[in-house]
């Protein structure tokens, strides 16, 4: 009998984290406004690269590439699934303002079931992001040297990017309440972004701004992300673009699991 129950409490759990999962891609979808910016910016910044920076492929130290898109694709990737995230941290603050998180606190919903939904809901957007700018830039002169196999590790390496980054940005939320404050982080996400290797290798760097990158996860994460781009498959590349989202993800979902179980306790 109580295992029955077990199982049937499990059952309801996965089911609520289902239900909150696609809210949270039907929010996006309703309103394309906070798709916008992830999409367009990532591939602004791509199309600028690759035409201003185009014979910096030739400098010493610069990875051997048929072109700088193939290069630039790991930087947009992590570019826009970055971005992606804080907008689903602020989802998730705009429903703590209008009361709808605590109608569901008081509700018989999974209280992970609300942060691992909105979580996964995420992890989709980073997966759809990955694969579109995969598919969109290919027409344009994109090959990814690792073929499949590669393109299927990147889409999951999205995913769990998009995760990563999403518990922080629901960490923050849970901790303020305040949409505010987390569009606020994204000026600090894209400083992040830009002391990496997203826009030029760390070979190529000196002084401060490569010794940041140097210490900076974000570096290995798209030279993880390159390397299946522009070298092949390899164990290294799936390590780097696998296992540094993983490592950020246990971190900052146990942040955010922290500053849910204090929310809950101050109701």
């Amino acid at each position: 009998m109580t295992a029955t129950i077990s199982r049937t409490a499990r059952v309801g759990a996965v089911r609520q984290t289902a239900a909150m999962s696609r809210r949270s891609i039907m929010a996006l979808v309703r309103q394309p406004a906070l798709i916008i910016p992830s999409i367009t910016f990532p591939l602004f910044f791509a199309a600028l690269g690759t035409s201003s920076f185009g014979r910096a492929t030739g400098l010493p130290g610069f990875p051997k590439v048929d072109s700088f898109l193939d290069f630039s694709l790991a930087g947009t990737i992590v570019q826009g699934v970055l971005f992606g995230s804080v907008q689903s941290g602020s989802a998730l603050a705009t429903d703590i303002e209008n009361g709808f998180f605590y109608r569901l606190l008081a509700s018989p919903t999974s209280r992970l079931g609300i942060l691992l939904g909105r979580l996964m809901g995420a992890a989709a957007y980073g997966a759809a992001q990955t694969a579109f700018f995969t598919a969109l830039l290919i027409p344009f002169g994109l090959h990814v040297k690792s073929g499949v196999p590669g393109a299927i590790v990147m889409l999951v390496s999205g995913g769990l990017t998009a995760i990563a980054v999403g518990g922080f940005m629901a960490a923050m939320a849970l901790r303020t309440g305040s949409s505010e404050a987390v569009q606020g982080v994204f000026p600090l996400v894209f400083i992040a972004l830009f002391f990496s290797s997203a826009f030029f290798p760390r070979q190529t760097m000196s002084g401060a701004y490569r010794h940041i990158a140097n210490v900076n996860p974000i570096s290995y994460l798209i030279e993880g992300l390159r390397d299946l781009c522009i070298t092949g498959f390899s164990a290294s590349a799936c390590a780097k673009a696998l296992l540094v989202p993983a490592g950020m993800m246990v971190v900052s979902f146990a942040l955010a699991l922290r500053s849910l179980a204090r929310r809950v306790a101050a109701q």
